[in-house]
């Protein structure tokens, strides 16, 4: 066995997801001995943070047993001990900065969504093509077990036809004013990359796309339902870009997925995300981590009788899926995969054309609100 090290530039580490998500699993792999390879190899992450701000990178990086740090991303790019540039910092620069990363040779992986617009995602896919190195986004959702047992009962035939699917997602984030915010204000900016649809459609177009089937066309609403929000230093700012989107996505195969969004909800459903799909010999709903089946042999027949109140507990008569197999964390898992690909080429789907079909899907969403029409989404080629 053979120790063969990476280098890692995680860009965007002090971040809240660069520190809970993406640093915590690159160090769980370091501290259990590195990454199992084929060959039996054992590949360890070292990591390098980089960002802004020296002051926090250095308290993170002596907070993480030691790992290198840097504010000079030039200079990070320059260092051949660097293999890998990742980015998860804010959206609206990711492109640039990822441009870079590939023109100094370095494989690339992504945040979603990995561009503002689809012209800027196809360059990246387009340069990192041409320039030979490895690419990818994160697709970390279908790594959960909720959505994992999903695709499980699609494979094993369990629902027969699909007719159709419904995913819920969203929750109340506060305004800033009475109550701090969840999210950061940049969310709510468009000229720093966010609104919902940008940020969210990334993900409904890779869960729709691997669990239900593949999205061929998209009619959206978009919404502004709290144009007055407050930002971290509690100055009050206007909201510019959607917060709240409502679709209706034709699928492969004739299915039609119902998706409901918005940063302005309040829950009464088993989960912040649930996506259930109906079928002719069955249906399944899953949150993040649960799944729940009704065979066609159990559905029941329940009264109408709108006089009287309902007699039947339609909750009690799903049957849980079991955790029969062991999850790995959900970015631990998009991890594993990529460093798999960079090192050993093993096989990757979520490459930067993945990450530019997420792109193109918000982008014409945006369009369908905007004509008030269904749109067809064209396929997307290298």
């Amino acid at each position: 066995m053979t120790e063969r090290r990476v280098g890692i530039i995680l860009h965007g580490a002090t971040g809240r997801m660069g520190t809970t998500q993406h640093l915590r699993n690159l160090l769980a792999i370091r501290q259990e001995g590195g990454l199992p390879l084929a060959n039996g190899d054992r590949l360890m992450p070292d990591v390098l943070l980089a960002g802004r701000d020296a002051a926090k990178l250095e308290a993170l990086a002596k907070a993480s047993g030691g790992v290198r740090w840097s504010a000079d991303l030039d200079a990070a790019l320059s260092d051949s001990a660097n293999d890998i540039f990742f980015d998860c910092a804010i959206t609206g620069f990711r492109a640039g900065f990822a441009r870079k990363a590939i023109a100094a040779g370095k494989h690339v992986y992504l945040e979603k969504p990995i561009a503002p617009t689809l012209d800027e995602a196809m360059e990246l896919v387009r340069l990192a093509e041409a320039a030979g190195v490895k690419h990818g986004v994160i697709q970390d959702k279908v790594h959960l077990p909720g959505l994992m047992k999903l695709r499980m009962l699609r494979d094993a035939g369990f629902f027969g036809r699909i007719l159709s699917a419904k995913l819920d997602f969203g929750w109340w984030v506060f305004d800033g004013f009475h109550q701090p915010s969840q999210r950061s204000s940049w969310n709510y900016r468009k000229d720093q990359g966010g609104g919902l649809v940008l940020d969210m459609y990334a993900h409904f177009r890779y869960i729709l796309d691997r669990v239900v089937a593949p999205v061929e066309s998209v009619v959206c609403r978009t919404a502004i339902q709290t144009p007055r929000r407050a930002d971290e230093a509690g100055r009050p700012y206007d909201v510019d870009t959607d917060d709240a989107a409502y679709a209706l996505m034709g699928l492969e195969g004739g299915a039609i997925a119902t998706v409901s969004s918005s940063w302005s909800d309040r829950l009464r459903r088993d989960d912040m995300l649930q996506l259930k799909i109906d079928g002719t010999h069955g249906s399944a709903v899953a949150g993040l981590h649960n799944c729940f089946t009704q065979s066609i042999y159990t559905t029941p027949k329940p009264p109408w009788n709108a006089d009287s109140p309902q007699p039947m507990n339609f909750y009690a008569q799903w049957q849980a899926v079991p955790d029969n197999l062991a999850y790995r964390p959900s970015f631990r898992a998009c991890w594993e995969d990529f460093l798999r690909h960079v090192a050993e080429d093993a096989p990757f789907v979520p490459t930067l054309l993945e990450g530019a079909k997420a792109v193109q899907l918000a982008e014409i969403a945006h369009r369908s609100n905007a004509e008030g029409k269904w749109v067809t989404i064209p396929t997307l080629a290298a």
